[in-house]
């Protein structure tokens, strides 16, 4: 499924990548690995944060980690200071119907004029953002959404 993802986003050669609901930051860090220009990992989670840590030493790289709750940070000004390109969106999947209407109105203050969205979910129960989708695809029980918040 990661390989779909990154087949649809396309070169990332420069961006700036946020990975919110980050787990372990396999999104973020497959995307720096893909040549984003930086990244950004948030979660709650002190064991996802981490996690994220040690990936991020395990291949050498740097990036913003913050232990917070993902609203709080997209309110935040390093958040909107930042402008991110893509923000991969991955919140547990019980939370995705209370978190669609807040993250679907602080996405877009913090993502650049060209910025897309990729939300996973449960398909019986997918994070229904009001950003239009421009692509969704189903694997398995999980969906991938792409969105422009442009």
């Amino acid at each position: 499924m990661r390989e779909a993802i990154f087949s649809i986003l396309g070169p990332l050669d420069g961006l700036r990548v946020l990975d919110l609901f980050a787990g372990s930051g396999a999104l973020g860090i497959e995307a720096l690995s893909r040549g984003a220009a930086a990244a950004i990992f948030v979660d709650e989670d002190p064991r996802a944060i981490a996690a994220v840590r040690a990936n991020l030493a395990a291949i050498g790289k740097e990036a913003g980690v913050y232990r917070r709750d993902a609203l709080a940070f997209l309110a935040a000004p390093v958040a909107a200071a930042n402008r991110f390109d893509v923000a991969f969106v991955d919140p547990p999947y019980s939370s995705a119907r209370r978190l669609a209407r807040p993250l679907s109105e602080r996405l877009p203050t913090v993502l650049s004029a060209t910025g897309r969205i990729v939300s996973e979910s449960d398909k019986r129960a997918p994070l229904e953002l009001t950003i239009q989708p421009v692509d969704i695809r189903v694997y398995g029980d999980t969906q991938i959404a792409i969105h422009h918040a442009g």
